[in-house]
């Protein structure tokens, strides 16, 4: 099987980055591997680090399988719904180095960082949604709810702003924004810091602040893909 996420240990900070030679499309295929690679990391590491290829983070969710049919499509969304919902209440700490473009599902993937850090240049990061004709689902709405600022979630969600780095640094998207040849340090540099923090300490106060979106965006997600699917059936 072709490696699209690939895994190593700087120290004690698991680095997974996610390169398809293309996009980084989240794939049934990428959501597998990033997924056994955050199980890894949970056993062995201290934090994580999350990137991306060059110029390209993440392009959400594959366009081949959305369009091959409701019933590939809702799989599909199933399985990527629950990745984002382990990286959102992972036990260790997560950073996002975002290296680039990062729409739709990809500014989710951002999105569920505990410390996101973006490569300044010109890229756009957003919910591009309604922009091209669909509803912003649940999972995106209630991740954009939790960590854009208040007076950002009506332009990055309804009005579907695509953001450059640093309107998605005043958004709330990420944290900082620092040139290319600089992000992994910084990412690295945060990761150490985060899992020098105490494990259970870390894990059970993340819990009691996210837990209630993650268990709202679980219960409503078969609920909310039939409607997305089938909006004359609603």
């Amino acid at each position: 099987m072709t490696e699209l996420a690939r895994y190593r240990l700087e120290g004690k900070t698991a680095v997974v980055e996610m390169d398809d030679g293309k996009a980084n499309a989240l794939s049934d295929v990428m959501i597998d591997q990033v997924t056994a690679a955050l199980s890894r990391a949970e056993a062995e590491a201290s934090a994580l680090v999350l990137t991306g290829r060059p110029e390209r983070f993440c392009a959400g969710f594959d366009l081949r399988v959305m369009m091959s049919g409701p019933d590939k499509a809702k799989a599909l969304l199933q399985r990527g719904s629950e990745l984002l919902m382990r990286l959102y209440g992972a036990p260790i700490p997560v950073v996002i180095a975002c290296t680039g473009h990062a729409l739709a599902g990809g500014a989710l993937v951002v999105l569920t960082g505990d410390v996101r850090i973006a490569t300044a240049g010109a890229y756009r990061i957003g919910l591009n949604e309604v922009a091209i004709g669909m509803p912003v689902p649940v999972l995106a709405m209630e991740l954009a709810r939790d960590r854009l600022l208040p007076s950002a979630l009506t332009r990055a969600t309804l009005l579907a702003h695509v953001h450059s780095p640093d309107e998605a640094l005043a958004a709330g998207y990420v944290d900082e924004v620092v040139p290319a040849d600089q992000l992994m340090a910084r990412a690295l540099a945060e990761a150490t810091r985060l899992g020098a923090l105490g494990r259970m300490p870390f894990a059970a106060t993340k819990a009691r602040l996210r837990d209630r979106t993650i268990a709202h965006i679980r219960n409503t997600l078969d609920a909310d893909m039939r409607a997305l699917m089938f909006p004359a059936a609603t």
